[in-house]
């Protein structure tokens, strides 16, 4: 990922031509429905996406400005890392993922975001629930296991706004599968769909583009209320403690008492993202540098 990603904490919108198509491939239900986006940025594509319908919008965001923003545009925020966040099973309608695209720091090996986000989150969607998620081509195949075992009625378009083309992105949309689709698949049908994920970034090019649609693709069920619980640190609290600057992306970044400093990890556990990028033995070393830093971000099958 490139230096300006990393310092909006892996932060590309969607651009709003491109949330406008894909708002015309979804039909939505006339009752109230739930729909998530655990990386919502300022919440403008989420909105788009959500248009004109009865839904329920929950967001999280780790960046504290970007969750500012976003609370003008959704019934519920939560500011912090979403892998700290827990959610009942099948609650959502819809669920629209654009998640940071970096890799993960484990501690016996390193996964791509869109991977671990993915796996996070898809369990939040009902069966019958639409997933849209947007990553790079090359990284489809990263998504591929979960795509081809837990999602069906599954179409994948290249996004064609400049700056989508810069990096490759695609759009995924597909339905959830029920448990009973799920105990019903045979294992040579998964292997052959994730053959055919993993082939995605070097098939870009013959992707189809994400145009402009005639008629909606995927009808959003119905769904009740979500009930989100967030078991990681309270950031906004923490950035009032300290008397960080607004917008501070980060709490225990290198801002005030913590610069250049060694934080014991049994004593603090670090908002998601840097815990994912700096882990050295036993403590989480903040590097020194400004006084506020962001660190973290078609064809059918």
């Amino acid at each position: 990922m490139r230096i300006q990603g990393k310092l909006r904490l892996g932060f590309f919108p969607l651009p709003l031509t491109a949330a406008r198509r894909i708002r015309a491939c979804l039909r939505y239900p006339d009752s109230p429905f739930s729909a998530i986006d655990p990386c919502i940025g300022d919440g403008a594509a989420f909105l788009t996406i959500t248009g004109e319908s009865c839904a329920r919008r929950y967001g999280i965001e780790l960046d504290a400005y970007r969750a500012e923003q976003a609370t003008a545009v959704v019934d519920e925020i939560i500011h912090g890392d979403c892998l700290d966040v827990h959610c009942p099973v099948e609650s959502c309608g819809l669920a629209f993922l654009n998640p940071p695209y970096d890799w993960t720091a484990g501690e016996t090996r390193s996964e791509r975001t869109e991977r671990v986000f993915l796996a996070h989150t898809y369990r939040w969607l009902k069966a019958g629930g639409v997933l849209v998620l947007v990553v790079p081509a090359v990284h489809v195949r990263e998504c591929a296991e979960i795509l081809a075992s837990q999602f069906k009625a599954t179409r994948i378009f290249r996004l064609t706004d400049p700056e989508s083309v810069r990096y490759r992105q695609v759009v995924v949309l597909a339905t959830r599968r029920s448990r009973r689709e799920r105990e019903q698949l045979r294992d040579d049908d998964i292997v052959a769909r994730r053959a055919q994920f993993a082939r995605i970034g070097g098939n870009y090019a013959q992707l189809a583009p994400l145009g402009d649609v005639g008629a909606p693709m995927y009808d959003v069920p119905e769904s009740g209320p979500a009930k989100l619980e967030y078991r990681g640190l309270p950031l906004d609290e923490i950035e009032d403690c300290l008397g960080l600057p607004p917008g501070c992306s980060n709490p225990l970044s290198s801002a005030g008492p913590f610069q250049g400093t060694t934080v014991n990890a049994a004593a603090w556990r670090p908002c998601g993202a840097m815990r994912r990028k700096r882990h050295v033995e036993r403590g989480l070393r903040f590097w020194q540098g400004p006084a506020c830093c962001s660190v973290a971000g078609g064809q059918g099958y």
